[in-house]
């Protein structure tokens, strides 16, 4: 019984100090990277394990460049690894690049991965020119119509600028902006719809591509069509806004002359008042003047009579004046006699 137990511990030992020998030793992997012209010692792979990195990934790559007859430095590709970058995506885009002749070097493709960009996609799209479709880019010629635009932009990654150059927005930001100038400077519409080849080839004057990560092949306008008359639109805007603004100065107008027109009234009843109250004193006037003998009865009777006679006079006058006025609106025979 003793012997039987002793035996599976050593046994249970045993397979322990087996999986933890080729865990660390990982000989199946130095195996295959021998026979595959790799030359990496049991020493770099144990440290690799020692360093919690993974050799697999890192021997795999550098498998698939020795392959494609690249050489690559295993400390680098383990370094590359530690900073998280994708070692495999790496390989891929040195492999790609060297195909294509394109001088890609390592340090330039670890730095574009730690960029944060997808190293051979940029690889793929430098081989393979990219086309970005623009929105409709919509602008207003000189004579205020409205056009709308489609362009397609032809892009080549550009590797050496890629690390701190602009993205795809900035690109179609800047052919917009170079659509709506290009537009805006026609003088109407109709010459923009006769030659849209005139905008793809301002627009790829201007250098849009500066500072960014691409190289700009070409700018063609996929579609142009007309939109609102704008001009139209703003003049009709401009009218109903004048419009109104005549019409408020004509109201503060008549409500000024309706109060000036209170105003009048206003003063003219006040002078009535004074008026009525100046001619209310006059008795009292007359009386006292009889009082003080200043004025005798024959005195007062003659002005009695001037002023009969002065309210007669005005009384024909005033006939005769309405008589010519009546035949003036209608002359008859007597008129014309």
């Amino acid at each position: 019984m003793f012997e039987t137990t002793f035996g599976l511990i050593i046994l249970v030992l045993v397979v322990i100090f087996l999986f933890m020998f080729f865990y660390f030793v990982p000989v199946g992997l130095w195996i295959t990277a021998f026979f595959s012209g790799v030359r990496v010692s049991i020493g770099v792979l144990i440290g690799m394990r020692l360093r919690t990195v993974p050799p697999a990934p890192i021997i795999k790559a550098v498998i698939t460049a020795t392959k494609a007859g690249l050489v690559i430095d295993i400390s680098k590709v383990e370094a590359h690894f530690l900073a998280g970058g994708n070692v495999q995506k790496v390989v891929q885009a040195l492999v790609s690049a060297d195909k294509a002749n394109l001088g890609l070097s390592f340090e330039q493709a670890t730095a574009i991965d730690l960029a944060g960009r997808d190293v051979f996609e940029a690889v793929q799209i430098s081989v393979n020119p990219k086309v970005i479709e623009t929105p409709i880019i919509t602008a207003v010629a000189k004579d205020g119509i409205q056009v709308k635009a489609t362009a397609r932009v032809t892009v080549r990654a550009n590797l050496e600028r890629l690390v701190g150059g602009a993205t795809e927005e900035t690109i179609l930001a800047r052919v917009g902006e170079g659509i709506v100038t290009t537009v805006g400077s026609a003088r109407d519409h109709k010459e923009v719809l006769e030659n849209p080849d005139q905008i793809s080839r301002t627009v790829l004057q201007r250098g849009l591509d500066s500072g960014t990560a691409f190289e700009i092949l070409s700018i063609d306008i996929a579609d142009v069509d007309v939109g609102n008359n704008i001009g139209a639109a703003l003049q009709t805007d401009q009218a109903e806004a004048d419009l109104k603004v005549a019409r408020a100065k004509a109201e503060e107008r008549r409500a000024m002359a309706v109060a000036v027109e209170q105003e009048n009234k206003a003063k003219i009843q006040e002078m009535r008042s004074k008026l009525i109250e100046a001619e209310a004193r006059v008795p009292e006037a007359i009386a006292e003047a009889f009082r003080s003998g200043n004025l005798g009865v024959m005195d007062y009777y003659n002005m009695r009579n001037v002023i009969s006679d002065t309210d007669m006079r005005q009384s024909i006058a005033g006939s005769q004046e309405k008589a010519i006025k009546r035949d003036q609106d209608d002359p008859g025979p007597k008129g014309k006699k």
